[in-house]
């Protein structure tokens, strides 16, 4: 049959997308600009916490370790440490956990600070993973946006959107819909670090607290969704994997980019979870 179309789709929604799902067995798969480069915004911290893992299974650091985030250093938030007042004395494996689940900021910096740059790169490497790299944490982000506008997000017009370099997958934290469903194929075959390990992060993405993207277009009981989301001004997207109860699964990565500027755009949201459904279920029939 032929493939839904999604121009016509993500257009009635305000947003231009892209898209890449694939049957985690098969591999069978359907894409929509499946190759373009794109920022991540949090999406970034996918990679992060494939690398946490591999090195924990290495043995270079221990997931129980305990680590100190002060309350006067933390990056700007609305969830999780960012917005706690106090010091904060935590594992780094729950450091992993609020930094998927609940997409806290403090956290994903204060273990990119213990984990760095280099060697989360080489292992997107090590996975034939080209085009995604990480090059900024989220205090960087944040911080170019304010140098780029002068004020920084969301209070954001539409000349402030085109000089953000946090918009520009050449200057920040970059994949594309293919890799990012890619990395959540290697999670689920158990590929991306030890089966123990891939185990549990496939535990912690099923735990993130946001329904309105992704898991909109799963309404189901028996359908379970784990993932992660990214936002960024005029920026929205969402990967993970879909389970069906027939033991059927699908990685799925969907990105858009609104015509507005506005902060609050369900509609943006709701047709991820839409155009990831009639992703799926293309490669069902």
């Amino acid at each position: 049959m032929s493939a839904p179309d999604f121009d016509v789709l993500f257009g009635r929604a305000g947003v231009t997308g892209w898209l890449y799902a694939a049957d985690i067995e098969s591999g069978r798969e359907i894409g929509h600009g499946a190759d373009e480069p794109l920022p991540t915004a949090s999406m970034f911290k996918v990679a992060l916490l494939v690398e946490f893992c591999r090195q924990a299974d290495a043995g270079l650091l221990d997931p129980a370790c305990r680590v100190t985030v002060p309350g006067g250093a933390r990056e700007a938030g609305p969830t999780g440490i960012a917005v706690m007042l106090d010091d904060v004395t935590i594992s780094l494996r729950d450091l992993a956990y609020l930094m998927i689940a609940v997409s806290d900021n403090s956290s994903a910096d204060a273990l990119l600070g213990r984990i760095g740059f280099d060697a989360v790169n080489a292992m997107l490497d090590a996975l034939g993973l080209e085009v995604t790299r990480v090059t900024q944490s989220c205090e960087t982000m944040n911080r170019s946006m304010r140098t780029d506008t002068g004020h920084g997000w969301p209070y954001l017009d539409p000349d402030d959107i085109e000089r953000l370099s946090a918009l520009d997958p050449a200057r920040t934290n970059r994949s594309t819909p293919r890799e990012m469903a890619r990395l959540f194929r290697l999670i689920w075959r158990d590929e991306a670090a030890s089966p123990a390990m891939c185990a549990w992060m496939r535990s912690v993405f099923k735990l993130q607290v946001w329904p309105h993207r992704l898991a909109s277009g799963f309404p189901y009981d028996d359908v379970a969704v784990g993932g992660k989301t990214g936002t960024m001004p005029t920026l929205r997207c969402e990967s993970g994997v879909v389970e069906y109860p027939d033991g059927r699964s699908y990685a799925v990565a969907v990105f858009t980019r609104s015509f507005s500027a506005a902060l609050n755009q369900p509609r943006a949201d709701a047709v991820i979870g839409t155009a990831a459904r009639m992703a799926v279920d293309h490669l069902r029939r």
